[in-house]
């Protein structure tokens, strides 16, 4: 058979991982591997590559995507010409790694298209999986961060405000806040009180304790507000575009508590970063478990991560709205255990 594989939306660790395992074991089995560039727009485009071992060979260890992504292009109001599109591109069926953004995407046309998902973004808020690939290496970006503005914030006697991404789910900040034992954790399922998180950090100024370090999700907000929109991007699936939390945050409690505050907001190091081992053996397994699925013809089926082990799944089952930290999650707990605010 003749397959394709596209990576779409935003780059996260693990992509080239896909792509070599599942180009590998594909090859392997005696089938024809062609990559979709740049996501949708490679479609849009007929933009496209014939995939060998040598290509392949090694990028497992590599961040970005070999293929390229966009998440600039959707298919919304462009889905009939997507689908006659796709067919110019005569192959037997699609790999899509990718988010939210790419399964909607791709959803009018599931009728027309054979496709197998690999669900992917460093967010981990995908519905039908526990873990996405990419969240590992985030999460220890987070906490490395957080283990080194520690060393600053003490030298200084302040507070770090450490901004992580996340949209709408706090999981990053959450997760890798959790790993660099952060003295606050604020997160988007949970708003805040100032109240109280003024009188957390007063009680650690009258302990005596030198400097703090806060994660915060970009979309994490004080109890009746909204969350903080940096810039917008036209034409985009995801217009809105959050962050700035965190340097609010250090400007209001510079003022409210005295003690001198910095911000830090980590961006795209959080998608940069060569993936850890957790990820490459989770996209790993899932190639070799796509390249098994192309030969049964399952397809309309995806890959995930459940109690322990990858499991493939009907392809719906990770279409369904953000999957977002449960107010009482066992981490929320841990947190509280370890008397980090959150």
């Amino acid at each position: 058979m003749r397959i394709g594989i596209l990576t779409g939306g935003g780059d996260a660790p693990g992509l080239n991982g896909i792509i070599e395992s599942v180009t590998k074991a594909l090859l392997f089995r005696g089938h024809e591997v062609i990559g979709i560039e740049d996501g949708f727009l490679g479609v849009f485009e007929g933009r496209f590559r014939s995939l060998k071992w040598s290509d392949v060979n090694g990028i497992h260890g590599e961040a970005g995507t070999l293929l390229g992504t966009t998440n600039r292009c959707g298919t919304e109001g462009r889905e009939e010409e997507f689908c006659q599109k796709y067919a110019e591109l005569k192959v037997d069926g699609l790999v899509a790694a990718g988010g939210d953004g790419t399964f909607r995407g791709l959803r009018p046309c599931l009728d027309r298209i054979k496709i197998v998902g690999a669900p992917k973004t460093i967010d981990n808020d995908l519905s039908g999986t526990e873990i996405t690939f990419g969240f590992d290496t985030a999460c220890s970006v987070i906490s490395e961060s957080i283990d080194s503005l520690r060393a600053t914030a003490n030298a200084h006697g302040r507070i770090i405000v450490l901004e992580t991404m996340g949209r709408t789910a706090g999981w990053m900040a959450l997760g890798g806040g959790l790993a660099g034992y952060a003295d606050a954790i604020l997160i988007p399922e949970r708003p805040f009180r100032r109240d109280q998180l003024l009188a957390f950090l007063k009680k650690k100024q009258d302990e005596g304790q030198r400097g703090l370090v806060l994660a915060v999700s970009e979309g994490a907000h004080a109890e009746g507000e909204d969350p903080t929109v940096a810039f917008h991007v036209a034409g985009s699936p995801e217009r809105d575009r959050l962050g700035g939390i965190s340097e609010h945050l250090a400007r209001w409690l510079e003022i409210e508590t005295g003690w001198e505050a910095r911000h830090v907001v980590l961006g795209h190091l959080q998608r940069s970063r060569n993936p850890t081992t957790t990820d490459r053996f989770l996209t790993m397994t899932m190639g070799a478990m796509i390249a098994q699925i192309v030969a049964q013809g399952a397809w309309g089926s995806a890959v995930v991560y459940r109690r322990g082990r990858v499991e493939q799944v009907p392809l719906q089952e990770i279409m369904g709205p953000p999957r977002l930290v449960d107010t009482d999650h066992r981490w929320i707990r841990l947190a509280q255990a370890l008397g980090i605010f959150v």
